[in-house]
């Protein structure tokens, strides 16, 4: 038995449990008028997930395809460029959800094309806008903490675990970052891959 036990784990990987999907990102860098800008994405009102809201180009990472190129295929589906437009500088930290998904994500920089010149998908993209670099660099975003509790239902069986209905369940806090610029609001997970991002840039992160 001990055999078999090693057969099956002892070149095995681990994985994170409970995770179903696998969503990559890519954070794009281009020139704007010489200087560095981040390109966002407002996202299409049709869509049935978070429409209207801003967002970087990305999605789910298909079977047997590598998290970086999941991010480029993406980015050249909504932005109809070509993955010779894309420069992958390097990979950020990736994002755990409580939601049973993993978010990876990458940033490179848009070579060959001009922000003027980039005409999204309009299925998924209402329409793309730039911040200078410069101005993430000089302001930091606003934080708000959403508390994560368990919620139990009533069916759930108290009475195999210790101290029953009053089993102190651990709680958690998930950061909500903000970014007000001009009129928009970059927010919630954008708005954390951006300031990993800046932090990454100022050396604040190991």
């Amino acid at each position: 038995m001990l055999e078999k036990v090693r057969s099956r784990i002892e070149k095995r990987k681990g994985n994170p449990l409970g995770i179903k999907r696998n969503y990559s990102v890519l954070l794009p860098l281009l020139y704007v008028d010489k200087e560095l800008h981040i390109l966002y994405e407002v996202r299409s009102m049709d869509l049935n997930t978070q429409p209207g809201e801003i967002s970087f180009p990305g999605g789910n990472v298909e079977k047997k395809e590598s998290y970086k190129d999941a991010a480029i295929r993406e980015t050249c589906e909504e932005l109809n460029i070509e993955p010779k437009n894309i420069n992958i500088l390097g990979e950020l930290d990736y994002i755990p959800s409580p939601y049973n998904f993993i978010l990876h994500v990458y940033c490179g920089i848009l070579e060959g094309v001009k922000k003027d010149e980039i005409t999204p998908n309009s299925q998924e993209v209402n329409h793309i806008f730039s911040v200078p670099l410069e101005y993430f660099l000089n302001n930091a975003p606003k934080c708000h903490y959403v508390d994560l509790e368990t919620v139990i239902k009533d069916d759930f069986p108290y009475h195999l675990i210790q101290n029953g209905k009053d089993y102190n369940w651990r709680k958690g806090k998930y950061p909500v970052y903000f970014y007000l610029y001009n009129d928009y609001v970059i927010w919630g997970m954008t708005a954390r891959i951006t300031k990993n991002f800046i932090d990454i840039i100022k050396g604040e992160k190991e």
